[in-house]
């Protein structure tokens, strides 16, 4: 059934020991506006969950369509931090670049149940990119938004 939920495409990432990790998730959502806080899902089967399981900062990037290639490389590959499209950001988050925005966040609370976890992350720092479409995940496959014939 989720399958016909679109959702937004982000990006998690993290640097533990020194050592950037990252993966492509959909389901980042906003928990609060004061503080603002987000929230994120994840197997902890994962390759990533050591490091988001042990470290205090973490950054999240909202993708727009020009970034399908990134997200992909996120989601299906071993390689992804090779190259020259992140850099260490505060708190020497992993942060990549031409995104649709990010923001560093602080640990808050970790919920694991069974194989999975919830993740509480407070925001202390960020930015917002250029303006575009956003990358969304329907059906198994990258999309995007289509506009509807009346305005509010």
């Amino acid at each position: 059934m989720f399958r016909r939920h679109a959702a937004g495409v982000a990006i998690i990432t993290a640097n533990y020991n020194g050592v950037p990790f990252g993966f492509t998730a959909t389901s980042v959502a906003s928990l609060s506006a004061k503080p603002p806080r987000f929230t994120f899902n994840m197997a902890r089967s994962s390759s990533s969950w050591p490091a988001i399981a042990n470290t205090t900062y973490i950054g999240v990037h909202m993708l727009g369509l020009e970034n399908q290639e990134l997200a992909d490389r996120f989601a299906r590959t071993s390689n992804r931090f090779e190259g020259d499209h992140w850099e260490l950001g505060p708190y020497d988050v992993p942060v990549l670049k031409d995104v649709a925005g990010w923001l560093i966040g602080k640990v808050q609370m970790r919920l694991s149940f069974e194989n999975n976890a919830v993740v509480v992350v407070e925001v202390v720092e960020g930015q917002v990119g250029d303006d575009g479409m956003p990358l969304l995940y329907h059906s198994g496959t990258y999309s995007r938004p289509a506009p509807l014939d009346y305005e509010i």
